[in-house]
């Protein structure tokens, strides 16, 4: 059994969680330039098996799309011609950077330090990964 990488894909940054090999415990891995995403992916899913892909997918709260989706489908698009082999699934991220925040104050973070917005997007990948995970042994896929 592969790891699952969850992505919250941003125009500058993105977030990146990952499971263990048995896909039972979300862990923020680290943020990486949007424009070297695939780049990482490549290398990461060289030394790890990786089975599936979790892209965080903007929502509004009426559950329409979100604008923010017109330069996140080119990249789902780029992500799946990249790998062909993997699954790519999308959840809903509305709210992930407000808990990731809200998490970040319960855990006792500086102020100073949850300014830091590369280290809110890996904690709201890590929240889409657990959301995913939470969703799947519901509702087996």
């Amino acid at each position: 059994m592969g790891r699952i990488i969850a992505l919250d894909y941003g125009q500058k940054r993105t977030g990146i969680a990952v499971t263990d090999p048995l896909q039972m415990i979300a862990n923020s891995l680290q943020t990486v330039q949007s424009s070297e995403v695939i780049s990482f992916l490549l290398q990461y899913t060289a030394k790890e098996k990786v089975d599936a892909f979790v892209v965080g997918y903007p929502r509004q709260m009426n559950n329409t799309l979100s604008e923010s989706v017109k330069y996140i489908d080119p990249f789902i698009a780029l992500l799946k011609k990249t790998f062909p082999d993997k699954e790519v699934f999308l959840m809903d991220e509305r709210f992930t950077s407000k808990i990731a925040v809200q998490t970040m104050i319960a855990g006792g973070v500086k102020k100073k330090d949850r300014q830091n917005k590369g280290l809110i997007d890996a904690i709201s990948a890590t929240i889409i990964l657990q959301s995913y995970l939470e969703y799947r042994s519901n509702f087996p896929i």
